[in-house]
């Protein structure tokens, strides 16, 4: 019987190294090719292949951020958060009929200190055009404050003003409602300024407008609709009598709403109104108030009414003195004018809804506080 071997067999722990790559095959002469060496000119034309794939993917990119960059600018311009200095000469104010009045601005000098003191905090609004130049969008007064101190002073400081930049191509409708809506935040912009807006927003072919009432509802959306009803009996006013008053924009809203009523329901009224204005001098707006009051009341007629406004012989009474101020109190801003025999405070608010004896109360309170200062002076 034959004895079996047992033999021992020992593993190893680590997998077998992998067998050796072939080496390059043989030149013709028999002496093998190196891997790590090639000619200049192959090593040339490898560079240059990994250069220009990286200057095309760098291109790519830059691309890619440009076109990420413009649609931002034009995001932020649509906005009018993209600020820029626009010279003076180069913004016109032709586009947009102006919701303010032009002629008069007691308020622009305050603007202007402002303006001269801490610099514009706010800047205006404007669209490009295709020349290059701008249209004023939003900021009239302001505009005017600058260049009322360009022309002052000649600073080169006021030969540009801050102005957000509007894309291009927006449409008329969008832009009115821009000008609009911010100044009916500013809460003395009087109804009549309104109301002429509107006519004017109606006459314009370009508007697609052409019903007043339709321009009110367009342009005071953002308004409540009492306000709206409002501005459209002023239009109406305006409408009837507006190309004879020179001082429109005072008129108070009960005396306007007042003399629409009383010229809708007598027509020749109307026409009697014109005449008397025509031929009565008006030296300020006081002087036109009393006018439109004493024809309201039927005591005035067109002698009378010249009287009434402190004219005698055809001269206008001069050296009336008045004090003008705005008071800031927790339901809104008051603007108050005094003078001899006469004060008056205006804030948008209709007080006619307030009890009668709240009234008399807040007027003796008002006086009492009046004579007690007079007393420890």
């Amino acid at each position: 019987m034959s004895k079996r071997r047992v033999f021992d067999i020992n593993f190893p722990a680590d997998p077998a190294p992998k067998p050796a790559a072939a080496p390059p095959a043989p030149k013709a002469d028999g002496a093998p090719v190196s891997e790590s060496r090639r000619g200049p000119m192959a090593t040339a034309i490898s560079e240059n292949a990994e250069a220009l794939k990286a200057r095309a993917v760098a291109e790519q990119n830059i691309r890619a951020e440009n076109d990420r960059l413009a649609h931002e600018f034009v995001r932020l311009k649509a906005l009018g958060l993209v600020v820029d200095r626009i010279p003076l000469d180069q913004i016109s104010t032709s586009k947009l009929v102006r919701d303010r009045a032009t002629s008069r601005d007691p308020e622009l000098e305050e603007l202007q200190a402002s303006i001269r003191s801490i610099g514009l905090s706010n800047p205006i609004r404007v669209e490009e055009e295709a020349d290059g130049s701008y249209q004023l969008i939003q900021g009239f007064r302001r505009l005017s404050a600058y260049r009322a101190l360009y022309a002052e002073t000649g600073a080169e400081e006021f030969a540009a003003i801050p102005a957000g930049l509007i894309a291009k191509g927006q449409d008329l409708q969008g832009l009115y409602r821009r000008m609009v809506d911010e100044n009916l935040v500013r809460r003395d912009i009087s109804f009549a300024e309104m109301a002429q807006l509107a006519l004017s927003y109606a006459q314009d072919p370009d508007t697609g407008c052409d019903l007043v009432e339709d321009a009110v509802s367009h342009l005071y959306a953002s308004a409540g609709r009492q306000k709206r009803n409002y501005i459209r009996h002023f239009a109406e006013l305006l409408d009837m009598i507006g190309t004879c008053l020179q001082f429109a924009e005072a008129i108070p809203r009960a005396l306007g709403l007042e003399l629409k009523k009383r010229l809708s329901e007598e027509e020749p009224l109307a026409e009697e109104l014109r005449q008397v204005l025509q031929n009565t001098p008006r030296p300020d707006a006081e002087a036109e108030l009393a006018v439109l009051r004493g024809f309201l009341s039927g005591s005035l007629g067109s002698a009378e009414a010249g009287r009434s406004a402190g004219m005698t012989g055809g001269q206008a009474k001069t050296g009336v003195a008045k004090t003008t101020l705005r008071c800031a109190v927790p339901s809104g801003t008051v603007r108050c004018q005094a003078r001899d025999g006469r004060i008056e405070l205006a804030m948008e608010r209709d007080f006619s809804v307030i009890d009668r004896y709240r009234l008399e109360t807040a007027i003796a309170a008002f006086f009492a506080a009046l004579e007690e200062g007079e007393a420890s002076d």
